[in-house]
């Protein structure tokens, strides 16, 4: 490692880690639709340096776009690499406006490439100074020449949380000669990324023993000129001979200039920290908000920055508890719950959930090769490869190269036609290709947000602690970011396997319990339908009840199709689906879905008179209001335009089902947590909780909190809830 007695100056190799990030992670944009994956890997490496260095001094370099002087003096110097995708170009720039958020200044000279600026300022440092040590973090292993006993090399192996210093004695264990060495090496073997020839016919192991043994391109072609043994075939050695102009011209191109014609002041080096209200601002720009944690601990614990707050994080929730509370939005009753919900919000937090990494490890390889396979099928149907990723050439080929029409689909912001999943969604039925690029999106989607991410969130002991917000939502809700583990799929073809990576500790089991129908049955205690009140209290397949009375028949004459389409009505009349909705989701006409939505609300009468109660009470009073008094705001009810106004009923009609179901699941966990201390309450997930207990306690309690949850209320019909034990989270039934 570097000297302790010495000061860091850390140099940034701004364009290879963009390019290393944008195609180590997959496509990611802001909610704006803005592509920052390139970003956010840039960024994580930039929040990895400052937790694994402390620098005084810190500089960022740059590529020019004018031509270089290696360009002048070979025409196909990088002729090989592709084209910088159009989507990248743009995200140049925002890496500079998060570097300005950290206050690093950057370098740029045009003519030269930011390796020979890295070279340049890290000759300079080592000249001026005795007490400084260089650290070169980097995407790629270019700069590994400019290895020294005070300059070393941060950078990753295949994956970008995998880093490496590379120092003097590191450089030679992996080459087997010394860093400045590596040019003649280069001279010899080439390099195919910049499409340095090299002498042709030469490969790595060839080049490797040579320069292990000579050292350099001189002392090789001296011991040749002698005719001594140099260790290889007469074949190679006519390819040496051959090619001697090449190998000393190729060394040429690898050498990194350390000349450049700039000045280093080393105060204005001297790295002052962050900017931390541009920090925020940039974070929440770009919906870094799992990068802005990070960074959050790394200026505790390094840095003593001003963008955490003094107060700790039980004084923040309670200072908001008391603001909702102060502005009428909470009953005394919830107050009191909600701040006892605040000491089980940190112990859940503190507890934190396992993973089993080398699962999610399988999960990854059989989703890659699906995900192979699927790409495979774009390509050939598309007539030939493309980044799928990219929304400029995945509308091309499907609007140019395919001529699928385009009609009905929005267009984004730059007039371009969009191609986000909901608009992709509506062509669906035009070509073969939209399913796929569909179920490619869903893969990347699982990669991206739940494989990859997981283990990122992992301490020591492969456990995942998440934040809760217990007032993240306006119906009372609890929210969950960093990772948000209220959104791992329940239903789908990876469901079961994402559930599968989550599991309990050893010798001790999980529990779940769920309340069944729980909103549907709060419709029918708040609504005082009798139809409905009726079949929850005779314990009936709501449903199928719904679905006999709504089409008159016995309920032993109700069909699988009868019983979906009651079901997609009862779900759906409480939020407000209107005809079209109805119909789509039911596979029927619309002219049948007015008329199954107005039999419904006639049978279901008090259904009826609830909703348009509840609009009336909004109009009257400007908020809604749950059965234990947390009220939601809803100004938009007196608004001129329609759609506003619309909503803002819907919302009156909802929020006290799903606001009271918030309010009862927070009951029901301020009492287990005082009646069963001893099990763990990992997770809330809206109408699901999960502990951790020891197996037998686990077992043996798990009726009885059961229990707690179905009687924390009492309602004019029964809560009832399922539950399950198991050892991971997807055995829970």
């Amino acid at each position: 490692m570097t000297s302790k007695k010495n000061k860091l100056f850390i140099i940034i190799d701004s364009h290879a880690l963009i390019h290393r990030a944008y195609h180590a992670i997959p496509s990611l944009t802001t909610q704006q639709g803005e592509m920052v994956n390139a970003v956010y890997g840039f960024t994580a490496i930039l929040l990895r340096v400052l937790k694994d260095f402390e620098p005084h001094y810190f500089v960022a370099t740059f590529d020019e776009h004018a031509p270089t002087f290696r360009k002048e003096m070979f025409e196909d110097y990088k002729a090989t690499r592709r084209k910088t995708p159009d989507d990248l170009h743009p995200q140049v720039a925002l890496v500079k406006q998060v570097l300005s958020a950290f206050r690093v200044p950057v370098f740029s000279k045009a003519g030269f490439e930011a390796d020979d600026l890295i070279g340049t300022i890290s000759k300079q440092v080592e000249d001026q100074t005795k007490d400084v040590d260089v650290v070169i973090a980097s995407g790629d292993l270019d700069t590994l020449q400019l290895v020294s006993s005070r300059t070393k090399v941060y950078t990753m192996r295949k994956r970008m949380d995998d880093t490496v210093l590379y120092d003097i004695d590191a450089v030679k264990k992996k080459y087997g000669f010394l860093p400045q060495y590596l040019v003649d090496y280069k001279g010899l073997f080439g390099d195919k990324s910049d499409n340095i020839p090299g002498v042709v016919g030469v490969g790595d192991k060839t080049a490797q023993k040579l320069i292990q043994k000579y050292l350099k391109l001189e002392n090789i072609y001296e011991a040749i000129e002698k005719h001594e043994d140099v260790g290889v075939t007469d074949r190679y050695i006519q390819l040496l001979q051959d090619q001697k102009e090449e190998a000393f011209f190729s060394k040429t191109l690898a050498t990194i200039r350390t000349d450049v014609p700039i000045e280093l002041n080393m105060e204005d080096a001297v790295w002052g920290g962050f900017d931390d209200y541009q920090v925020r601002q940039v974070f929440e720009e770009f919906n870094f908000r799992r990068l802005l944690r990070i960074f959050n601990e790394i200026s505790q614990t390094q840095l003593q920055s001003e963008l955490i707050p003094t107060k700790s994080r039980i004084d923040t929730m309670l200072e908001e508890l008391e603001q909702t509370y102060n502005s009428g939005i909470l009953s005394e009753e919830l107050y009191n719950i909600e701040r006892d919900i605040i000491d089980i919000v940190l112990k859940m937090e503190k507890a934190g959930i396992q993973i089993d990494k080398n699962a999610l490890k399988d999960l990854q390889r059989k989703v890659e090769k699906k995900l192979h396979i699927v790409e495979k099928k774009i390509y050939k149907i598309a007539g030939k490869e493309f980044n799928i990723n990219s929304p400029t050439q995945l509308s091309s080929v499907l609007f140019e190269d395919l001529g699928i029409s385009p009609k009905g689909m929005r267009k984004t912001a730059g007039n371009k036609i969009s191609t986000a999943a909901p608009q992709l969604e509506k062509i669906s039925d035009a070509h073969p290709i939209i399913a796929i690029i569909l179920q490619q999106r869903e893969l990347q989607k699982i990669l991206s947000t739940y494989i990859n991410t997981l283990p990122t969130y992992a301490d020591q002991d492969n456990r995942i602690h998440t934040t809760f917000h217990p007032l993240g939502t306006s119906t009372g809700r609890m929210s969950s970011s960093d990772p948000n583990l209220q959104n791992i799929p329940i239903r789908g073809e990876w469901a079961s396997d994402l559930r599968k990576v989550f599991i309990a500790e050893k010798g001790k089991q999980f529990l779940a319990c769920d309340y069944s129908q729980m909103e549907l049955r709060l419709v029918a205690h708040i609504a005082e339908d009798k139809n409905m009140m009726q079949a929850f209290q005779n314990d009936e397949d709501i449903h199928i009840r719904t679905a006999a009375l709504v089409f008159g028949v016995e309920v032993e004459q109700v069909t699988d199709q009868m019983r979906y389409r009651a079901k997609a009505l009862n779900f759906g009349i409480i939020y407000g689906i209107g005809a079209r909705a109805f119909a789509r989701n039911a596979g029927i006409s619309v002219d049948e879905a007015r008329m199954f939505i107005d039999r419904y609300l006639a049978v279901f009468d008090g259904v009826a008179k609830y909703m348009e109660n509840a609009k009336q009470k909004a109009q009257n009073y400007g908020y809604a209001e749950t059965l234990y008094g947390r009220k939601r705001l809803l100004p938009d009810i007196y608004s001129p335009n329609p759609q506003f106004r619309t909503f803002a009923e819907r919302v009156a009609i909802n929020m006290p089902i799903q606001g009271t179901a918030a309010d009862i699941v927070k009951m029901a966990m301020v009492q287990c947590d005082k009646q069963f201390p001893s099990i763990n309450l990992l997770l809330q997930i809206h109408d699901e909780l999960l502990w951790e207990g020891k197996s037998a306690e686990v077992k043996q309690k798990a009726q009885q909190i059961a229990s707690v949850l179905e009687n924390v209320v009492d309602l004019s019909v029964p809560l009832t809830v399922k539950y399950s034990v198991g050892e991971s989270w997807s055995a829970l039934k």
